[in-house]
């Protein structure tokens, strides 16, 4: 009996732009398909820098393809139903006492704390699900805790 993998979230834009990536490497793969081939014709293959290289190169591609096809196969687009609510898709802001922060809720593959995304699966994301204007969340770092006051869902 084969297990079924359960459904990955993503945002609308995640899974659009997860299926683009997957097609630029669609696109980028018959050169490199050529480049090996090419890279293979110069001779002995054992001491062909450009053959290890060429073979490195469309095999990250395979393993990216793989990777990408694979999320876009279990891929389960959320879309939040309230705004009311901490959901996917939706953007909360929240004050420690000091400063505001707004993040974006997002599935786990199209997170980047950096750019704001949070993941639903991280400490602070999955604390925030389900939470309201008003309710406050506190984080335990291996140094302090930070409590948060969301503020605003949108």
């Amino acid at each position: 009996m084969q297990k079924t993998h359960p459904p990955i979230p993503f945002t609308k834009a995640g899974f659009a732009e997860t299926e683009m990536k997957q097609q630029e490497l669609l696109a980028q793969r018959p050169e490199a398909v050529e480049e090996l081939r090419k890279a293979r014709e110069m001779g002995d293959l054992s001491e062909n820098g450009a053959y290890k290289g060429a073979r490195a190169k469309l095999s990250q591609i395979d393993r990216e393809l793989r990777h990408l096809t694979f999320l876009i196969r279990h891929a389960k687009i959320v879309e939040s139903t309230q705004h009311d609510v901490v959901e996917i898709g939706l953007t909360v802001t929240v004050n420690d006492g000091r400063e505001d922060r707004t993040f974006s809720i997002v599935g786990g593959y199209e997170s980047n704390p950096l750019d704001g995304k949070l993941s639903h699966n991280s400490p602070l994301g999955k604390m925030l699900l389900g939470k309201r204007v008003g309710e406050k969340v506190t984080l335990e770092l291996p140094k302090s805790t930070i409590t948060y006051t969301i503020t605003a869902i949108s």
